[in-house]
């Protein structure tokens, strides 16, 4: 425009047919230094354009194109859920945790950094949910949905991420529910102090577990037996307060019927203190913070 007086149509009409090689005649015959400029236009830009077709061409060919639409559709479907659980760690405990929730149905996003662990969610046939992210972070657990959510479990390998994750979660929601796993009893406390509900130790139970089967075998196999799923119908729920309709709030077991209106049995009776009645009389009334263990 300023060499050439071209107008602003045909100095941009130029512009294309140059970056694009097409070689079209120019609008009008060009001075010397028109056509020094232009042979100056000419190579800068015919580097960035085949820089662009590369850089486009490899993006398509690795896949990355598409890794980022799977993301993003992955992203637009963890920000629509609610009431669901955040599992940190696709470790063993990770797994095993994701597997019972796919089974019963339970909604979940798995946070996990270690790609070997991200690659095998990827080529799963399950369809889980998932962020490769640090699950320390403020910013992974808010893409979580963790204000969204109603749980949270911390099976990260290392204890003290899992302390620090605790601590990030109760920060960011007081109300969660959260579990969390320990490698060693001296955590345990950490993990309480930090705001974890409950706190797991998998090596303690499993050998609490292999001592149980052999001091009394026939009552681990049978509880065992309730709590596999895939081998039983038998479901075992807890029941507050507020899962009851307001018309049996208050009452006992005898004047709800309960077996004959539920089919189920109550085996244990939980106190506002958190304390427990194990197999509780039918005079046994429903009471704000108290809930029952029943056996469908």
């Amino acid at each position: 425009m300023f060499i050439e007086n071209y107008s602003l149509v045909d100095a941009f009409y130029m512009t294309v047919i140059t970056i694009s090689t097409v070689g079209f005649t120019e609008v009008q015959p060009l001075s010397d230094a028109g056509k020094i400029f232009s042979s100056i236009f000419i190579m800068f830009n015919i580097g960035i354009f085949a820089y662009s077709i590369s850089v486009f061409t490899s993006f398509i060919i690795e896949g990355q194109f598409f890794k980022d639409m799977h993301i993003n559709l992955i992203k637009d479907k963890i920000k629509k859920l609610e009431n669901h659980v955040i599992i940190c760690g696709y470790g063993k405990h990770g797994k095993e945790i994701a597997e019972n929730f796919l089974q019963h149905e339970i909604p979940f996003v798995i946070i996990e950094l270690d790609s070997e662990e991200i690659e095998e969610i990827q080529k799963s046939d399950l369809k889980i949910l998932y962020l490769d992210e640090d699950a320390t972070h403020d910013e992974t657990l808010q893409e979580a949905g963790i204000m969204r959510a109603r749980g949270l479990v911390s099976a990260l390998g290392d204890d003290a991420d899992n302390v620090f994750t605790v601590l990030t979660a109760r920060q960011l929601n007081g109300d969660l529910q959260i579990i969390s796993r320990a490698r060693i009893p001296k955590t345990k406390k950490k993990l309480e102090l930090a705001g974890a509900d409950q706190v797991i130790m998998p090596e303690q139970i499993g050998g609490f577990y292999m001592a149980s089967l052999i001091s009394r075998p026939g009552a681990i196999e049978f509880f065992s037996f309730l709590a596999n799923q895939r081998i039983s119908e038998v479901n075992m729920r807890a029941l507050r307060y507020e899962d009851f309709p307001k018309k049996y709030q208050g009452k006992s077991i005898m004047e709800m019927r309960f077996r004959n209106a539920t089919g189920g049995n109550v085996i244990g009776f939980q106190k506002p203190d958190g304390s427990y009645i194990v197999n509780p009389t039918p005079d046994v009334k429903v009471e704000e913070g108290c809930s029952f263990i029943v056996l469908f």
